[in-house]
């Protein structure tokens, strides 16, 4: 009798109607953030409205996209994940700049556009440093992603940095209160609505904000029905090398983040994430950079609060993602759309947003409990990592008198603590051991193997 080869959870599709609340649910978790970015840079070039929503709205379409590119894969190009990918903020400082004083819009596209190109080129480089990437590295990023993205859920639960009325206590007990919906449904609801329990929660929450007076719709009736997003509609690129030099500095964090995200993701899926999977990951993640160039929007690298909402509901499929990737790319067409989420209050993701940033750091623990912390120096590397990755979450301001480049890599709480774990792990488990132990008499770790030099106390023989 011939037999089948089960089917991995990553590769499999649900029934239509589980695909679509599951990847809605993806889609509101990070729309948040999805649309800050263009808000952010759009506000700051002091752009008219009819202009900020056009950004938004290529910013949705091309997000959906390049996550369809990375979920679906096309040749060497996606790492066949459920990755989400929305723009990055280690370029909002950058592009910035670029903006107010080194050419405008068609300067940032034009630097974007070689950055991206950059990613692409510089991907199998990337790929082969996968094995300095062993369970204490991957577990301490993870643990600094999800710790570094909690602030983020507490601004939303207070009511969004900037609100009038931030902190009031009616914001927070919308939060708590979508909190405590989200963690019901997980713990008392049936099995395939404790999986959509953050969209649960969301969509409860929505329906006590909107009677209290928390948002309206009105914005809904001025969006436009279609919207088309068009290459360089503002204006040919222009290639200034200072503009182009500070984005480069932006692709390397990206990808360090982007690599630490993918490894993530392969943890909580159980598909280990190899050298030309990652490859093929970043490669995407530089195409959808250049397509971001070209269609007026931003530098694109997977989400991490995405990942967070893949560990949590324990839906592994690419599919899934997939899913949310074609309902952002609606509405990127479909202004009014987008206005309809657009709508949803702060405080209510803040609510959601607390489990699934909470989830990712407990992953991270998680991948800590598989390294041996004893007779060597590990503890450190995670201590140390740890510290230099939230600094700049609690102390955003401490490194304001630094050059730019250097505030571009190190106010990423996420890449500065990747840096430092990857270093660390170097200096005490890359290099030759101590005199008088194992590794030391063969000339370096046994057979090469990076992960037996991370869990093995160094000192112990074999």
């Amino acid at each position: 009798m011939a037999t089948t080869t089960p089917t991995h959870p990553v590769d499999d599709v649900p029934p239509t109607r589980h695909l679509l609340a599951f990847g809605l649910q993806h889609v509101l978790a990070m729309y948040a953030g999805a649309v800050a970015v263009p808000l952010i840079v759009g506000g700051a070039l002091r752009l008219p409205p009819a202009d900020l929503a056009y950004l938004i709205t290529a910013d949705l379409l091309v997000c959906g996209i390049a996550t369809l590119i990375q979920c679906v894969g096309v040749w060497r190009f996606g790492v066949r994940l459920p990755i989400m990918q929305g723009c990055t903020f280690a370029a909002v400082s950058p592009m910035v700049l670029i903006g107010t004083e080194g050419g405008g819009l068609p300067a940032i596209y034009g630097s974007v556009i070689v950055a991206g190109l950059a990613i692409m080129l510089l991907a199998p480089v990337f790929g082969r440093l996968l094995r300095f990437f062993p369970p204490l590295v991957t577990g301490t990023v993870i643990l600094i992603i999800g710790l570094s993205l909690l602030p983020v859920a507490g601004n939303w639960a207070a009511g969004g940095v900037g609100a009038s009325d931030f902190g009031a206590p009616r914001n927070l007990a919308l939060a708590a209160f979508v909190l405590l919906v989200v963690v019901g449904v997980q713990r008392f609801a049936p099995v395939f609505l404790s999986r959509i329990a953050v969209l649960v929660g969301i969509v409860v929450g929505l329906t006590v904000a909107v009677p209290l007076g928390f948002t309206d719709f009105g914005a809904v009736g001025d969006a436009d029905w279609l919207g088309i997003s068009t290459p360089f509609h503002f204006g040919a690129p222009a290639f200034h090398l200072s503009a182009i030099l500070s984005m480069l500095v932006v692709a390397l964090v990206t990808m360090t983040e982007t690599t630490g995200d993918l490894i993530a993701v392969g943890e909580l899926t159980g598909r280990e994430v190899r050298p030309r999977s990652l490859a093929d990951g970043l490669r995407a993640d530089g195409f959808s950079t250049v397509l971001g160039g070209v269609f007026n929007t931003f530098p694109y690298t997977a989400y991490a609060q995405n990942v967070g909402l893949v560990g949590m509901t324990r839906v592994r499929s690419r599919w899934v993602v997939a899913a949310a990737g074609g309902m952002l790319v609606l509405l990127g067409l479909l202004p009014k759309l987008g206005a309809v989420v657009a709508a949803i209050p702060a405080p209510v993701l803040g609510g959601a947003g607390l489990v699934m940033f909470g989830t990712v750091a407990a992953s991270g623990l998680r991948t800590l409990a598989r390294v041996e912390f004893r007779g060597n120096d590990n503890l450190t590397v995670v201590a140390v990592s740890v510290a230099v990755g939230l600094l700049p979450v609690g102390v955003p301001t401490v490194y304001a008198e630094f050059p730019e480049w250097f505030r571009t890599v190190m106010n990423s709480g996420i890449s500065a603590g990747c840096l430092t774990a990857i270093t660390l792990n170097l200096l005490f488990n890359h290099r030759r051991a101590r005199a008088g132990s194992a590794d030391a008499e063969s000339g370096g770790l046994p057979g090469g193997g990076v992960d037996e030099g991370v869990e093995e106390p160094r000192g112990e023989a074999r």
